[in-house]
């Protein structure tokens, strides 16, 4: 993996933990924690998504999409677990 792949995943991880963090108020993580999240994110959509059989289209709108569905399962989650 060259260092433009990497900068790409860091880039997609940052949008799509962006935009999961738009959708759940007050559960950002900062900056750091938002890339984390949406690159996590994007393992957990490109696991499931096959397996309940849902496509978000190719390309880096699709890819996107994908992490920030995976990102939201994840803050979903997260925010059961964090509970106090």
């Amino acid at each position: 993996m060259d260092l433009t792949s990497i900068l790409i995943i860091l880039a997609i991880g940052a949008i799509a933990g962006w935009l999961a963090g738009l959708l759940f108020k007050g559960s950002g993580f900062g900056l750091l924690g938002n890339i984390v999240v949406g690159i996590v994110g994007g393992f957990i959509g490109s696991w499931l998504a096959p397996k309940v059989n849902l496509t978000f289209g190719g390309g880096v709108i699709g890819t996107i999409l994908l992490s920030a569905a995976g990102a939201i399962i994840l803050l979903i989650i997260i925010n059961i677990f964090r509970r106090d």
